[in-house]
């Protein structure tokens, strides 16, 4: 998710290609003012028609069932409290629905409780979620909300008329090390932004699956402060290795995954007995705080080419020029390919760059952040990575 001082900086996604059905999109609030704002962000564009308004999950169901199949919505934007019926009560049954299902993004308020609540419709089945702007920063009419959701609409819509970001299948490649690499690596990096806590939770239940993680790894997601304590907790729930906000000053230990915490950057320097978080309050970089550009920049130079770097789905380029850096140093950088990416920004601009190794789906990339790990170990070290 790209916070509102990102997407402000950043133009709205594209429309879909031409030929391409337009999205179709329900649109569920028990406020009508609510409904006729997002109805009013999204008439102007051509490539996204609504297909039906209901005030509380009872009646979404009522209007998908209306409607034929050609015509029932991809994706329905669920808002979470509502009466009658709320959202955690209704996802379940739309995700039961006969095909053709809906994809389920949530809306939630940009707060402790409402983070959690996001968190908790991911972990039920929602692909992901947009929180609600405050009154303060311009409400529904923040141009960076508007950028994120048409983004949100438009990249899950495309990639659910695919075989969505878990259902694609990708082998482990052989992938060589850069010439200059050296060593098992040090650490993992993870980047990413719009689309990205599904993408992340896909990997981290696949990397669980993997065995151990013989090093730490490092994580920045593009997302406000508030949320990234109830994104840790969701990541650690599902299966993967331990995973908690970093603190600064505190030990990077293998098998352990580090996120970085809303409006503070994520560094590691190098410490006596091994690497260390260090948490920054410096300027935005590519509109972002966290950004991905800072945390590569640093496990470069502490690490070398000890180093695996992957880039997730995400609006803008945050990680190229970090990903620069690692692939200079003789890392190894992987990316997300297209067609499993809500959007192609940040892994397409490492990939058009010419800087990744490989280009594959979320769970593919686990995989390959095992092989590398076993790959780059020497024999006596393999048999305790396996």
């Amino acid at each position: 998710m790209t916070p509102p001082a990102a997407a402000a900086g950043l133009a709205p996604a594209p429309p879909s290609g031409a030929g391409s059905p337009p999205v179709r999109v329900l649109l569920c609030d028990d406020s009508a003012t609510v409904r006729a704002a997002l109805a009013g962000l999204l008439a102007g564009e051509p490539d996204i028609r609504i297909v039906g308004h209901a005030a509380n999950g009872r009646q979404a169901l009522a209007e998908i069932g209306a409607l034929v199949p050609s015509e029932r919505p991809d994706l329905v934007l669920l808002d979470l409290e509502m009466p009658v019926m709320d959202g955690m009560t209704v996802l379940p049954l739309l995700l039961g629905l006969a095909p053709p299902r809906p994809a389920v993004i949530v809306a939630s308020a940009l707060t402790q409780r409402g983070a959690a609540a996001a968190m908790a419709a991911l972990r039920a089945g929602a692909v992901d979620y947009v929180p609600k702007p405050s009154a303060a920063s311009g409400g529904l009419r923040d141009p960076g909300f508007r950028a994120e959701l048409l983004a949100k609409l438009r990249g899950w819509a495309r990639v659910g008329r695919g075989n969505g970001m878990a259902e694609r299948q990708a082998p482990v490649l052989k992938v060589a090390r850069p010439r200059g690499a050296a060593g098992v690596p040090a650490a993992v990096a993870v980047g990413c932004s719009t689309g990205g806590p599904q993408a992340l939770s896909l990997l981290v239940r696949r990397l669980g699956q993997g065995g151990a993680l013989p090093v730490p790894m490092l994580v920045v997601q593009h997302m406000p402060a508030g949320f990234t304590a109830m994104l840790a907790d969701h990541l650690g729930r599902i299966g993967g290795p331990p995973c908690a906000e970093a603190v600064d000053g505190e030990a990077l230990l293998p098998g352990r995954i580090y996120l970085a915490p809303g409006n503070r950057h994520l560094l590691a320097e190098g410490g006596s007995g091994g690497l260390v978080a260090r948490l920054s309050g410096g300027p935005p970089e590519n509109f972002c705080r966290p950004a991905v550009d800072p945390l590569l920049r640093s496990l470069a130079a502490c690490c070398g080419g000890r180093l695996v770097a992957a880039i997730l789905t995400g609006m803008g380029q945050d990680g190229l020029a970090g990903c620069r850096a690692v692939a200079a140093a003789g890392g190894l950088v992987l990316a997300q390919d297209e067609g499993s990416s809500v959007v192609w920004g940040m892994p397409g601009a490492v990939a058009k760059a010419g800087l990744a190794q490989a280009l594959l789906p979320p769970a593919a990339i686990a995989d390959q952040i095992h092989e590398a790990l076993r790959d780059a170990a020497a024999p006596g070290q393999k048999a305790r990575m396996a």
